[in-house]
């Protein structure tokens, strides 16, 4: 492990959804907030203002999604998915079967799949990380939150279509 992010993987339509969110939230989002907090703080008494810390927390949130989202789009590699090969990468659906289930999933940034009925891992997941590079028919495990050891085996890795 060279100790470098995994390069995050967006189809063009995900990155262009977060790229019109990012916009939203740094123009027309940031003034709706300070329109919040301005009116709350005018109510008076900030202390006992919940209006106050509720438009405060608020913004706080969404400058922090702000920063996920430009970190986000800024190391993100744009295009189609990529062509499967039978190896699990980022952008690839697998089937696998995990702790004695069958699992279908994408591996990768749940941003690709907003609005998919698929799960999505991320690479640096426990089962993420157990998986990457690894060939269809093989097996592995990794060791779950709890300390259990989990198996896995992979039995398909394909194109994410988008869907």
């Amino acid at each position: 492990m060279t100790g470098e992010a995994p390069v995050t993987f967006l189809t063009q339509d995900a990155y262009d959804r977060l790229a019109a969110e990012l916009e939203h939230l740094s123009t027309t989002g940031r003034e709706e907030i300070a329109k919040r907090i301005e009116a709350a703080r005018e109510e008076g008494d900030l202390k006992e203002n919940g209006g106050y810390h509720a438009a405060k927390d608020e913004q706080g949130k969404q400058e922090a999604r702000i920063r996920t989202l430009q970190q986000l789009l800024k190391d993100a590699k744009v295009g189609d998915a990529p062509e499967s090969t039978g190896v699990v990468e980022s952008g690839t659906v697998v089937t696998a079967i995990v702790a004695g289930g069958e699992e279908v999933f994408l591996l990768g940034n749940r941003e690709i799949a907003a609005g998919s009925e698929l799960d999505v891992y991320s690479e640096a997941s426990p089962l993420g990380a157990a998986i990457l590079g690894k060939k269809e028919g093989e097996k592995t495990s990794y060791t779950a939150p709890n300390g259990r050891e989990i198996a896995v085996e992979i039995l398909k890795v394909e194109t994410y279509s988008g869907q």
